[in-house]
């Protein structure tokens, strides 16, 4: 094993220097979001999953570390301190393109592949509800509603939704900042009419406010008009239905609407890396979904759907071979390689480092 990893480091040293510095650095590291949410228990299940499968006969060890979630996980990638990341959608998309609130494209990120789902959840207090839609909002008058913690995803997410909505939110509403549970807790407290939770179904913030208001509150529903002008700049959004008894004094099927979270990687993370780990993903899924219930929607041929940033060559390699359809815009020149194709540990793929910023 000593000489096995002797040799490995020396191979490694052949590389460019930000594989070098991928290779001092090991284990590669995941960053995932707080402590409290759903990404750092996945991620830390991903990591444990993938080290008990690969650290012995490929020497790969993947870690799992907490973070404030998807702004600062663009960082960490861009930055080297992270080699893979969970995302979600749109920041992977406004990521790549330097939208939103990314100042810069991020020309080193790639994706690994979609994993589970983030719905929708557009609380408004029932007495407030006409259209049970999101054109509710248009209704409003200065009534405070929560877009989420202040600079977090829900909160860049749900001002994307309003704005391709071209819902004058900013007019309609007093914003309010804050979590998911203190969301919960405030209105019931009559302290807002309304909150945006975008999460894993069921999650708890939406359940804790049913159970105790149930007939109170309303779960707004998306009309195809309103999801086709969310995706009219990415297509990240599809469409998500949570059935009656979903959340506690439910009682009619909500049609709302989700984007996938992403696991991101570094693009110079070797090809057989990211191989190796997005084939222990998927065939450890039973296992990743025993873990943690948001896993449950995950599904290997949604795994390119939902995508806004190109893929890595390991996982097209990955996908290729159980017979994946991918799309163009997903596979950059030259990343495309036959299902057969077979790699050295240390790749022969691009390792120049990236110098952009946020």
């Amino acid at each position: 094993m000593k000489t096995r990893l002797i040799i490995l480091l020396l191979g490694a040293l052949s590389l460019a220097s930000c594989s070098d510095e991928l290779a001092s650095n090991r284990p590669f590291i995941l960053t995932t979001a707080t402590t409290g949410g759903a990404y750092y228990p996945i991620g830390v299940a991903i990591a444990t999953i993938a080290k008990s499968q690969l650290a012995e006969d490929y020497d790969i060890s993947l870690s799992a570390i907490s973070s404030a979630g998807s702004l600062e996980n663009i960082k960490l990638l861009r930055d080297n301190q992270a080699q893979f990341a969970l995302l979600q959608g749109p920041f992977a998309a406004w990521g790549w393109n330097g939208e939103g609130p990314i100042g810069r494209p991020q020309t080193h990120l790639r994706s690994v592949g979609a994993v589970w789902h983030n719905v929708e959840h557009f609380v408004l207090m029932t007495e407030l509800v006409e259209s049970g839609t999101m054109q509710d909002f248009r209704n409003l008058d200065g009534e405070r509603f929560v877009l989420g913690a202040r600079n977090s995803g829900a909160e860049q997410t749900g001002r994307y939704i309003f704005d391709a909505l071209e819902i004058d939110y900013e007019n309609r509403l007093s914003l309010a900042y804050m979590g998911y549970g203190g969301s919960a807790n405030a209105i019931q407290d009559g302290n807002i009419v309304g909150m945006n939770v975008p999460a894993g179904a069921p999650v708890s913030a939406i359940t804790q406010a049913f159970a105790q208001m149930g007939e109170s509150i309303t779960l707004l529903n998306f009309t195809q008009d309103e999801l086709d002008a969310i995706n009219r700049r990415y297509d990240l959004w599809d469409w998500y239905d949570l059935p009656a008894g979903t959340y506690p004094n439910q009682n009619e099927l909500v049609r709302s609407i989700s984007s996938p979270n992403v696991l991101a990687v570094r693009d110079d993370v070797p090809e057989d890396v990211v191989y190796h780990i997005t084939r222990t993903i998927w065939e450890n899924l039973a296992a990743l979904q025993e873990i943690h219930g948001a896993t449950r929607d995950m599904r290997l041929d949604r795994a390119v759907r939902g995508l806004g940033a190109p893929l890595h060559p390991g996982a097209i390699r990955y996908y290729r071979e159980q017979g994946l359809e991918i799309a163009p815009h997903l596979i950059l020149p030259g990343d495309d390689r036959p299902a057969d194709a077979s790699l050295p540990y240390a790749s022969d793929t691009n390792t120049e480092s990236s110098t952009t910023e946020q």
